[in-house]
């Protein structure tokens, strides 16, 4: 007897695009830590990165390298190095992960780009707590080590309504960078060149949104997983044309699909919602899994933490607070069941999938209730995986596949 053919991921061909984009960028980093001219700045990732590049700053995105730590699976081996300094394993495994990488002096940047051994030393550490208080500790710890300034901006949380009082207060934070910024810079803000950056992040925040919402058709033509790959030159050429171009050329690639009727997934039966942070470590895995049960993971609300409709060239450091405290993840839980709610509706959503990430409560939206509220409201299962973003001690596959096998049965029963 033949064995069963498998369902087929559709490979996107813009992804080569994409690679030498990002090689790109990281090469350019590399050029910027050696010249005696240029400064670097690291940045969290939904951090004011528009200010910093306006300012010529080459900026680095250590939460995009600790997510290569995850993706390439260095990271499990790497965190007890942090843990062993008293960073303990419940905190974040992007921090811990980063760290241990330092601290052992090992990089996935080492293998990928032949000739970078490793992110470039940073001239000035930048923060947003928008999501979380550990990248203020884990910037903090840089700035110990390198002894280079750090500074950065406390946001509030929590909020349902995003009020004036609330920007205002981030606002005035962010003009408080300023001063520092010049100084280590050597240049003054030159509010035109800022203008322009935000200008530009909000074309590629208006085009990323664009891709993600081609998964609204059914078919859809791209996944959860291939958006954790190609959020890429949102995250970290955010205000630059590069972002924008290869948006242009990615949404194209999308819409010729959705004129085909090709779709991402062949013989897609099934539409998930993915709610939390990715397993770095088992994309692959994960994607084959849910593609051999004709199961589409098509949207979540973590690839679109890089969608800015606040962004507003004409008010740029006031729309700059706005577009960050916007964010999802600093929202109250009556926020969250809203947005979610639309969400399912827009996408025609089967089941949702809660990533439970271990050492990222802020991202998991699985503890207090969540899931069983909307699942009252809407009618429309659930299921919560355990897991982690980096760490893989704290997932296991067998689990893992069994309980999506066994969900995937029950939304085929409920369809019956």
């Amino acid at each position: 007897m033949a064995p069963e053919k498998q369902p087929q991921r559709k490979k996107i061909e813009a992804t080569g695009q994409m690679m030498q984009i990002m090689a790109d960028y990281f090469y350019d980093l590399n050029e910027a830590a050696a010249s005696p001219t240029r400064k670097v700045a690291w940045c969290t990732s939904v951090g004011p990165a528009e200010l910093l590049r306006a300012m010529g700053f080459a900026v680095h995105f250590p939460e995009n390298h600790a997510a290569m730590l995850g993706a390439t699976r260095m990271a499990t081996e790497l965190i007890p190095e942090a843990n062993t300094m008293g960073y303990s394993p419940e905190i974040c495994s992007y921090l811990t992960a980063d760290i241990g990488a330092y601290l052992k002096g090992v990089s996935p940047l080492a293998k990928a780009y032949p000739g970078i051994d490793a992110p470039p030393q940073p001239d000035v550490l930048v923060y947003n707590t928008n999501q979380c208080r550990d990248v203020q500790d884990w910037f903090s710890w840089y700035a110990r080590e390198l002894k280079v300034p750090c500074i950065g901006i406390s946001s509030p949380k929590n909020f349902t309504e995003l009020t004036d009082i609330l920007i205002d207060d981030v606002c005035q934070q962010m003009e408080a960078l300023i001063p520092t910024l010049e100084e280590i810079s050597g240049t003054k803000l030159d509010m035109a060149k800022l203008q322009e950056t935000v200008a530009r992040s909000r074309e590629c925040t208006e085009l990323w949104r664009q891709v993600l919402e081609t998964a609204a058709n059914t078919p859809a033509p791209l996944t959860f997983f291939d958006g954790t790959i190609h959020m890429g030159p949102a995250v970290v050429l955010r205000g630059t044309q590069q972002a924008v171009d290869y948006y242009q050329q990615l949404l194209a690639e999308l819409q010729q699909r959705i004129a085909a009727g090709e779709g991402a997934i062949e013989g897609e039966q099934h539409r998930i919602y993915w709610e939390g942070m990715p397993v770095w470590g088992r994309l692959r895995q994960h994607s084959e899994l849910f593609a051999g049960l004709q199961a589409s993971v098509l949207v979540s609300t973590y690839c679109s933490s890089w969608i800015f409709p606040d962004f507003d060239a004409a008010d740029p450091i006031r729309s700059m607070a706005k577009a960050y405290l916007s964010l999802f993840i600093v929202r109250s839980d009556a926020y969250k069941e809203a947005y979610i709610t639309q969400m399912l509706k827009k996408f025609k959503i089967d089941g949702i999938i809660y990533h439970d990430a271990k050492t990222c409560p802020c991202n998991s939206n699985s503890r207090y209730g969540l899931p069983q509220r909307l699942e009252q409201q809407t009618g429309i299962p659930s299921l919560v995986i355990s897991g982690d973003l980096n760490d893989l001690r704290c997932v296991s596959d067998e689990q893992t596949r069994t309980n999506v096998e066994a969900f995937i049965e029950q939304l085929e029963e409920k369809r019956c």
